[in-house]
């Protein structure tokens, strides 16, 4: 079973050794590969309006965190940014902090959520986002520069909640 769980101070080793292990590779999130602990905590679990974690059988397997997507006027649309644990991935760690994160999207007042650089080439996360009601809703040519197969298109995801 996942537990999903706001995040605290005791979780920020285990949020930077997955944020790392997924910006390391270069290839889904347009961090720095060498971003040092301190700045992705600040960027993670600081600016957020709230970060969560998931567990499973007591081990923090995939964080995610909710923000303002805008300011001001386009202050009633969310954004939301996954990660989960290399030898986590395919056990529904992202569909339950995905479905989480709507949820909590509803209850802090968000009328949308919008993914802004969905990563073209992580055809898993498209089908997941997709099939949790998120539509493409418009292809950015060329704006992730993936580390292994260079310049790829990204897309923007929006739903209404």
């Amino acid at each position: 079973m996942i537990a999903i769980r706001h995040s605290r101070h005791k979780d920020y080793e285990e949020i930077w050794q997955i944020f790392h292990e997924v910006v390391s590779v270069g290839d889904t999130y347009p961090f720095s590969p060498d971003i040092d602990r301190e700045e992705a905590l600040r960027l993670w679990v600081e600016m957020p309006r709230a970060t969560y974690i998931a567990e499973a059988d007591g081990k923090v397997v995939g964080t995610y965190y909710i923000k303002s997507n805008q300011p001001g006027l386009g202050s009633h649309v969310c954004n939301a940014g996954y990660m989960v644990q290399a030898e986590a991935r395919g056990m529904g760690v992202g569909k339950a902090m995905c479905s989480h994160s709507l949820d909590v999207a509803r209850r802090l007042g968000y009328k949308a959520m919008q993914y802004n650089l969905v990563v073209a080439t992580n055809v898993a996360a498209v089908k997941l986002w997709q099939k949790m009601g998120f539509e493409i809703v418009g292809t950015l040519p060329q704006a992730f520069n993936h580390a292994a197969l260079g310049l790829v298109d990204a897309h923007v995801m929006y739903r209404l909640l």
